[in-house]
């Protein structure tokens, strides 16, 4: 096998901006982790939102869908007007959020699986993950059930999230991310995690190693997310991010994107060098570039991706123009 060649991303601007579209309170902010559903004459672009904070200042995270035209990706057809599933019931893995959301094609149906997260006492948050499908073509989710698919286990005693559910030939993959410890800083809990995988052959029961598949660079504290894999040239790439652990928030040890490729979706060799999509010199995306996704549209291949801030205004386009 070649030596793995340079990704060169070309950006295209911030095709999604929150202010251009207003009177929907419950996407006040934020458009993070998008994930696609490509259909005839669109790109269904999944994103996760949020509503204004409540008087005690707290949050919680609902997913919603922008259609970009799928013959101009810089083109919003449309934004839906509520979210695509409710928030789950009083009690459950996702009283408080669905979030990150990951569908997948299966002909009538598409499935999705999400990150539910709730409240806790000790640190700020759990995460588990949830399956839903939809049967009006990606508009509307139900639960198949009211409690996690994926959950903490012997190997994986944290939080379960940011799922990314794919297909290669007749196997399911899952890259998801489990925490691995929790650090307090100046009174705030962060969590630490890494990129893990798992296998299915239906989809619904998976088998987990709970080995981190991507080494670190930035030390054991490094954060690692959104493991985004695809099939290229007879060879599996994964684009993810990853940032310092801790003090990340608006300076430069925020999010960056990561590159890894993989001859048998098992192993996988870092490569960070060859992806060229950092932060640009000014603007939306001069402090970090994170949570990326990638998908093919009519033979060319385009990645969406959030800037400053977590996504709070928006997300972001680029295309592969050589590889």
């Amino acid at each position: 096998m070649s030596p793995p060649r340079r990704l060169h991303w070309a950006k295209r601007g911030q095709v999604f901006k929150l202010a251009d579209h207003p009177g929907r309170p419950w996407l006040n902010s934020h458009a993070q982790a998008p994930a696609t559903l490509v259909l005839a004459d669109r790109v269904r672009v999944y994103f996760s939102c949020r509503p204004a904070p409540d008087a005690q200042g707290r949050y919680v995270s609902h997913t919603a869908f922008v259609d970009l035209a799928r013959n101009d990706l810089t083109r919003v057809l449309a934004v839906n007007d509520e979210p695509v599933m409710a928030l789950g019931a009083r009690g459950c893995f996702d009283e408080f959020g669905v979030y990150p959301f990951s569908p997948i094609n299966m002909g009538d149906t598409v499935r999705a699986f999400y990150g539910g997260w709730t409240r806790c006492e000790t640190t700020p948050y759990t995460v588990a993950i949830g399956v839903a499908e939809s049967h009006d073509g990606g508009i509307r989710f139900q639960r198949l059930g009211p409690g996690p698919l994926i959950t903490s286990n012997t190997v994986d005693a944290f939080e379960i999230s940011g799922p990314k559910l794919r297909r290669f030939g007749s196997r399911w993959y899952l890259g998801y991310v489990a925490g691995v410890g929790w650090h307090e800083v100046g009174g705030r809990f962060e969590s630490i995690f890494k990129i893990k995988q798992a296998t299915s052959t239906d989809g619904l029961n998976w088998q987990r190693t709970g080995h981190c598949v991507i080494s670190d660079v930035l030390g054991a504290d490094e954060c690692q997310a959104s493991p985004d894999v695809f099939e290229m040239d007879g060879r599996f790439h994964m684009v993810f991010c990853f940032k310092h652990g801790t003090n990340f928030r608006d300076n430069a040890r925020g999010y960056r994107i990561g590159y890894a490729t993989s001859d048998d979706l098992v192993n996988w060799q870092r490569h960070d060098h060859l992806c060229d999509l950092g932060v640009s010199a000014q603007g939306w995306d001069a402090q970090a570039t994170g949570y990326p996704h990638v998908f093919e549209v009519d033979g060319q291949w385009h990645l969406l991706y959030i800037g400053n801030n977590f996504g709070r205004d928006g997300f972001g386009l680029a295309s592969l123009v050589s590889a």
